[in-house]
Protein backbone atom coordinates (compact mmCIF):
# COMPACT_ATOMS: atom_id res chain seq x y z
CA UNK A 1 0.00 0.00 0.00
CA UNK A 2 2.78 2.25 0.98
CA UNK A 3 4.35 2.05 -2.30
CA UNK A 4 1.25 2.85 -4.62
CA UNK A 5 0.95 6.29 -2.34
CA UNK A 6 4.41 6.44 -2.70
CA UNK A 7 4.26 6.69 -6.61
CA UNK A 8 1.13 8.47 -6.70
CA UNK A 9 2.93 11.19 -4.50
CA UNK A 10 6.12 11.24 -7.36
CA UNK A 11 3.07 11.30 -10.34
CA UNK A 12 1.58 14.50 -8.24
CA UNK A 13 5.20 16.08 -7.92
CA UNK A 14 5.76 15.52 -11.72
CA UNK A 15 2.34 17.18 -12.00
CA UNK A 16 3.42 19.97 -10.29
CA UNK A 17 6.69 21.43 -12.13
CA UNK A 18 9.61 18.72 -10.91
CA UNK A 19 11.26 17.89 -13.88
CA UNK A 20 14.86 16.91 -12.31
CA UNK A 21 14.50 12.91 -12.73
CA UNK A 22 17.63 12.60 -9.78
CA UNK A 23 15.55 15.27 -7.09
CA UNK A 24 13.00 12.67 -7.51
CA UNK A 25 14.37 9.11 -7.24
CA UNK A 26 15.72 11.03 -4.49
CA UNK A 27 12.17 11.28 -2.84
CA UNK A 28 11.47 7.76 -4.06
CA UNK A 29 14.68 6.41 -2.23
CA UNK A 30 14.19 8.03 1.18
CA UNK A 31 11.53 6.67 3.67
CA UNK A 32 9.52 9.30 4.47
CA UNK A 33 7.99 7.63 7.27
CA UNK A 34 11.07 7.40 8.64
CA UNK A 35 11.01 11.26 10.03
CA UNK A 36 7.40 11.41 11.16
CA UNK A 37 5.88 10.85 14.38
CA UNK A 38 3.95 7.00 14.68
CA UNK A 39 0.70 9.12 14.84
CA UNK A 40 1.05 10.65 11.52
CA UNK A 41 2.75 7.88 9.23
CA UNK A 42 -0.23 7.10 7.29
CA UNK A 43 0.04 10.36 6.07
CA UNK A 44 3.67 10.28 4.99
CA UNK A 45 2.85 9.97 1.83
CA UNK A 46 0.65 13.06 1.28
CA UNK A 47 1.65 16.41 -0.27
CA UNK A 48 1.26 17.95 3.07
CA UNK A 49 3.36 19.45 5.74
CA UNK A 50 3.20 17.41 9.38
CA UNK A 51 4.34 17.89 12.97
CA UNK A 52 7.08 16.45 13.97
CA UNK A 53 7.33 17.87 17.90
CA UNK A 54 9.55 20.81 19.38
CA UNK A 55 7.08 23.43 17.37
CA UNK A 56 8.43 22.32 14.24
CA UNK A 57 7.13 20.43 11.07
CA UNK A 58 8.34 18.52 8.27
CA UNK A 59 8.11 20.78 4.58
CA UNK A 60 5.19 19.09 2.19
CA UNK A 61 7.68 17.05 -0.47
CA UNK A 62 6.62 19.84 -2.77
CA UNK A 63 8.57 22.20 -0.72
CA UNK A 64 11.39 19.95 -0.27
CA UNK A 65 11.26 18.97 -4.22
CA UNK A 66 11.36 22.37 -5.58
CA UNK A 67 14.02 23.50 -3.33
CA UNK A 68 16.70 20.39 -3.83
CA UNK A 69 15.48 21.26 -7.80
CA UNK A 70 16.72 25.28 -6.85
CA UNK A 71 20.11 24.12 -6.10
CA UNK A 72 21.24 22.39 -9.29
CA UNK A 73 23.25 20.16 -6.99
CA UNK A 74 25.72 18.00 -8.50
CA UNK A 75 27.62 14.70 -6.96
CA UNK A 76 30.49 16.50 -6.00
CA UNK A 77 29.18 19.41 -4.13
CA UNK A 78 29.64 20.39 -0.54
CA UNK A 79 26.19 21.51 1.07
CA UNK A 80 25.01 23.51 4.26
CA UNK A 81 22.20 23.23 5.42
CA UNK A 82 20.42 25.65 8.29
CA UNK A 83 17.95 23.82 10.02
CA UNK A 84 18.20 19.96 10.19
CA UNK A 85 14.64 19.90 11.87
CA UNK A 86 13.34 16.30 10.84
CA UNK A 87 16.23 15.40 9.10
CA UNK A 88 14.19 14.58 5.84
CA UNK A 89 15.09 17.47 3.66
CA UNK A 90 18.91 16.43 4.58
CA UNK A 91 18.33 13.16 3.53
CA UNK A 92 17.09 13.63 0.25
CA UNK A 93 20.29 16.25 -0.45
CA UNK A 94 22.64 13.44 0.69
CA UNK A 95 21.53 11.32 -2.14
CA UNK A 96 22.61 14.10 -4.60
CA UNK A 97 26.28 15.82 -3.26
CA UNK A 98 29.37 15.17 -1.92
CA UNK A 99 28.72 15.70 1.31
CA UNK A 100 25.97 17.58 3.41
CA UNK A 101 27.15 19.49 6.98
CA UNK A 102 23.67 20.21 8.34
CA UNK A 103 23.27 22.41 11.89
CA UNK A 104 19.95 22.29 14.50
CA UNK A 105 19.41 24.89 17.26
CA UNK A 106 16.48 22.21 19.15
CA UNK A 107 19.19 19.26 20.89
CA UNK A 108 16.10 17.04 20.45
CA UNK A 109 15.74 17.40 17.19
CA UNK A 110 19.46 16.85 16.56
CA UNK A 111 19.17 13.88 18.78
CA UNK A 112 16.40 12.23 16.52
CA UNK A 113 18.19 13.54 12.83
CA UNK A 114 21.14 11.40 13.71
CA UNK A 115 19.38 8.53 14.82
CA UNK A 116 17.53 8.17 11.48
CA UNK A 117 21.32 9.32 9.98
CA UNK A 118 22.29 6.60 11.37
CA UNK A 119 20.09 3.81 10.85
CA UNK A 120 19.51 4.88 7.00
CA UNK A 121 23.29 4.46 6.68
CA UNK A 122 23.51 8.46 5.33
CA UNK A 123 27.22 8.29 5.94
CA UNK A 124 28.33 11.43 3.92
CA UNK A 125 26.25 13.81 6.73
CA UNK A 126 27.84 16.08 9.07
CA UNK A 127 25.81 17.36 12.14
CA UNK A 128 26.24 20.40 14.30
CA UNK A 129 23.87 20.78 17.21
CA UNK A 130 24.42 24.82 17.16
CA UNK A 131 22.79 28.08 16.03
CA UNK A 132 22.79 27.65 12.45
CA UNK A 133 22.93 31.41 11.68
CA UNK A 134 27.10 31.25 12.78
CA UNK A 135 27.38 29.08 10.00
CA UNK A 136 29.79 26.60 9.85
CA UNK A 137 33.43 28.37 9.16
CA UNK A 138 35.63 25.78 9.78
CA UNK A 139 34.05 24.25 6.35
CA UNK A 140 33.94 27.44 4.38
CA UNK A 141 33.48 27.93 1.32
CA UNK A 142 30.49 25.56 0.44
CA UNK A 143 28.92 24.81 -3.11
CA UNK A 144 25.47 25.13 -2.50
CA UNK A 145 23.62 26.42 1.12
CA UNK A 146 19.78 25.93 2.10
CA UNK A 147 17.76 27.21 4.51
CA UNK A 148 14.43 25.52 6.12
CA UNK A 149 13.25 28.09 8.08
CA UNK A 150 11.71 31.26 7.45
CA UNK A 151 14.73 33.93 7.39
CA UNK A 152 14.40 37.62 7.52
CA UNK A 153 17.51 38.80 5.64
CA UNK A 154 20.40 36.25 5.04
CA UNK A 155 23.59 38.24 6.88
CA UNK A 156 27.14 38.59 5.23
CA UNK A 157 28.51 35.70 7.42
CA UNK A 158 26.44 33.55 6.10
CA UNK A 159 26.87 35.27 2.47
CA UNK A 160 30.99 34.57 2.91
CA UNK A 161 29.81 31.11 3.08
CA UNK A 162 29.27 30.64 -0.52
CA UNK A 163 32.14 29.97 -3.68
CA UNK A 164 31.73 31.95 -6.51
CA UNK A 165 29.00 30.69 -8.70
CA UNK A 166 27.16 28.80 -6.05
CA UNK A 167 23.54 29.20 -4.82
CA UNK A 168 21.37 29.85 -1.94
CA UNK A 169 18.12 28.57 -1.35
CA UNK A 170 15.97 30.21 1.39
CA UNK A 171 12.23 31.44 2.21
CA UNK A 172 12.92 34.80 3.25
CA UNK A 173 9.99 37.30 4.98
CA UNK A 174 8.61 39.69 2.61
CA UNK A 175 5.69 42.20 3.61
CA UNK A 176 3.87 39.84 6.10
CA UNK A 177 4.30 36.73 3.57
CA UNK A 178 7.66 34.26 2.79
CA UNK A 179 8.67 33.57 -0.52
CA UNK A 180 11.27 31.16 -1.69
CA UNK A 181 14.30 33.11 -2.91
CA UNK A 182 17.03 31.48 -4.78
CA UNK A 183 20.85 33.31 -5.07
CA UNK A 184 23.23 32.79 -7.09
CA UNK A 185 27.00 34.03 -6.33
CA UNK A 186 28.18 36.09 -9.50
CA UNK A 187 31.88 37.68 -9.29
CA UNK A 188 31.09 38.16 -6.10
CA UNK A 189 27.64 39.70 -6.29
CA UNK A 190 24.81 38.36 -5.46
CA UNK A 191 21.48 37.31 -8.17
CA UNK A 192 18.49 36.93 -6.66
CA UNK A 193 15.67 34.97 -8.04
CA UNK A 194 12.33 34.66 -6.68
CA UNK A 195 9.82 31.69 -6.76
CA UNK A 196 6.85 30.31 -4.70
CA UNK A 197 5.15 31.53 -1.54
CA UNK A 198 6.12 29.43 0.90
CA UNK A 199 5.12 28.78 4.73
CA UNK A 200 8.11 27.59 7.24
CA UNK A 201 8.67 27.88 10.74
CA UNK A 202 11.08 31.60 11.79
CA UNK A 203 14.58 31.18 12.07
CA UNK A 204 15.03 31.77 15.30
CA UNK A 205 18.39 32.85 17.16
CA UNK A 206 20.28 30.86 19.99
CA UNK A 207 20.28 26.84 20.98
CA UNK A 208 17.21 25.15 23.06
Amino acid sequence: MLDVRKIRLILELRELGIANSDVLSALETIPREKFIPENYRNQAYENIALPIGDNQTISQPYIVAKMTELLDLRNNHKVLEIGTGSGYQCAILSKLARRIYTIERVKNLHDKSLNIFKELKLTNIVSKYEDGNNGWVEQIPFDRIIFTAATENISNKIFSHIKDDGIIVCPIVRDNRQVLIRYEKKNNKLVSKEFDDVLFVPNLKGIN
